[in-house]
């Protein structure tokens, strides 16, 4: 199911979880994305106008062991199945760490850099 398709029920569903009862002591009107938008076409604009990546993309090219199926890299970071190629970015850390990424990122460069000195 695309992302886009998945957001929209979420909207849907979040809205009919905070009409139930239980909420009606905290519920206030409705503020993003407002009570004025509901069909699917509204709904979708307003995911695209406002849905962000967290600036902390993890994960899309995961490195992992040779039996992960999931991992795209090695632990030298080549692309499995291409020659030549390497991914050195936040991208193959398997999973989002708890600190910002921006630190991890970097080790992971220097020990590409290490490994491409040794093993062009």
């Amino acid at each position: 199911m695309p992302d886009r398709i998945v957001l929209r029920e979420g909207v849907k569903r979040l809205r009919e979880i905070f009409a139930t009862a239980p909420f009606d002591a905290f519920r206030g009107a409705e503020l993003a994305p407002g009570p004025h938008l509901r069909s699917d076409a509204e709904i979708d604009g307003f995911i695209a106008d406002t849905a962000e990546s967290v600036y902390h993309p993890v994960g899309t090219c995961r490195m992992g062991a040779d039996h992960d199926e999931n991992a795209v890299v090695d632990g030298s970071l080549r692309v499995r199945g291409v020659e030549g190629l390497r991914v050195v970015d936040a991208s193959v850390m398997p999973s989002i760490t708890s600190s910002n990424t921006a630190a991890p990122t970097i080790m992971i460069a220097e020990r590409a850099a290490d490994m491409i000195a040794i093993q062009p």
